[in-house]
């Protein structure tokens, strides 16, 4: 058994992740600030800190009386259109607030930090004859929170080269599936199914086109408790190599609700790449990771999800 820290471990992937250590019998600890995590998702068995990711001095105290081995960091501005608006916000929370919890791990003696990246925005514009984009291609951020969130992988780098800390660094897709907010940005998914299941509206930014590659978050929170264990210092893409539209996505959660109205389509937002799959290969070859939930099954499991949840809110008659 290890002690485990959950950067973030109130929201949509790192409650998963807590659940998953807690199952295996793991001590687990989570930090949250609740911007955008739920109470409702905090596992009952951890440790949980109210806490900003960039209060150096509180995250300093909570690691030095938790003392984990392992941190698995998912605190993050991640709205690409935040990011625009507030550069200084988000490099606030994703460089500064990064950057000082990894010196405050280090100095508590953490093994090793697994941290959430992403596929999606590091790399930019990819060529398109290039895609599924591998890890050796060059990241070239359009986004602010791109550029962020590829800051610190280089942190990490530079104090692994030290000796001072190992790491993996997971390069996410599109994550979709239970508990995540259908009011934030990145969960189209989430989003389209509580619009669906009520009826309104379903709004598409751009043509239809933009392309994303999507997994279950059952699959990504397998690649995490992998990227625990292993190498160090390996920077892996998580994805199905597949790309899949905004339109496709459109279809298969209309089918699954039942949904009969056609899309709004509207501007498309500024930042987001036009085009994006990952190649897994590395992933596959240092921890024996793949997806293994295919997008038809996933989504059936998030529209039963959003209808369980919405008949337990329904007032009692």
């Amino acid at each position: 058994m290890s002690r485990a820290l959950v950067t973030g471990g109130a929201g949509f992937i790192g409650s998963h992740i807590a659940d998953r250590l807690l199952a295996e019998s793991h001590e687990v600890g989570i930090l949250d600030d609740l911007s955008t995590g739920l109470r409702a998702n905090l596992a009952e068995d951890a440790r949980f800190w109210e806490t900003d990711l960039c209060d150096v001095a509180a995250v300093r105290r909570i690691l030095r009386e938790f003392r984990p081995e392992l941190v698995f960091h998912l605190a993050a501005q991640m709205d690409v259109r935040r990011s625009t608006r507030e550069p200084e916000f988000d490099a606030r929370v994703n460089v500064l607030g990064g950057l000082g919890l990894l010196r405050e791990a280090i100095a508590a003696g953490v093994r090793r930090v697994v941290y959430a990246s992403t596929g999606g925005a590091v790399y930019g514009n990819v060529d398109p004859g290039k895609l599924p984009v591998r890890e050796t291609e060059p990241a070239y951020p359009i986004s602010e929170y791109g550029a962020s969130k590829l800051s610190l992988e280089h942190y990490l780098s530079v104090y692994a080269s030290r000796g001072d800390i190992e790491y993996a660094v997971l390069r996410f897709p599109n994550v979709y599936g239970p508990r995540q907010r259908p009011d934030g940005e990145a969960g189209v998914i989430a989003i389209f199914t509580g619009r669906m299941l009520r009826g309104e509206e379903v709004f598409i930014f751009g043509d239809g086109s933009k392309t994303r590659d999507y997994v279950y978050v059952g699959d990504v929170v397998e690649a995490n408790v992998r990227g625990a264990h292993g190498p160090s210092g390996v920077v892996a893409n998580l994805g199905w190599g597949r790309e899949v539209a905004d339109i496709e996505i459109f279809d298969a959660v209309a089918g699954a609700t039942g949904y009969r109205r056609p899309p709004t389509f509207a501007a498309a937002r500024p930042g987001e790449v036009s085009r994006i799959c990952l190649d897994a290969s590395l992933a596959r070859a240092t921890w024996g990771w793949a997806p293994a939930v295919p997008l038809a099954e996933g989504v059936r499991r998030v529209v039963e999800h959003v209808t369980a949840a919405s008949r337990v809110k329904e007032p009692a008659r």
